[in-house]
């Protein structure tokens, strides 16, 4: 995977992007974590009560 970036816009557009993947790919994890506590805690709630 190489690629020469000849040019700092050509760098930065790439970066961008890498950037905006990632930080989508972290989002849509984090909100899978939230949905996961969530289920648990309601879990437990029923059975105490």
């Amino acid at each position: 995977m190489e690629h020469a970036f000849f040019t700092l816009q050509d760098f930065l557009t790439h970066t961008k992007g890498s950037v905006y993947i990632l930080m989508g790919l972290a989002l849509a994890g984090f909100v899978g974590w939230w949905r996961f506590l969530v289920a648990r805690d309601e879990e437990n709630h029923k059975n105490v009560r």
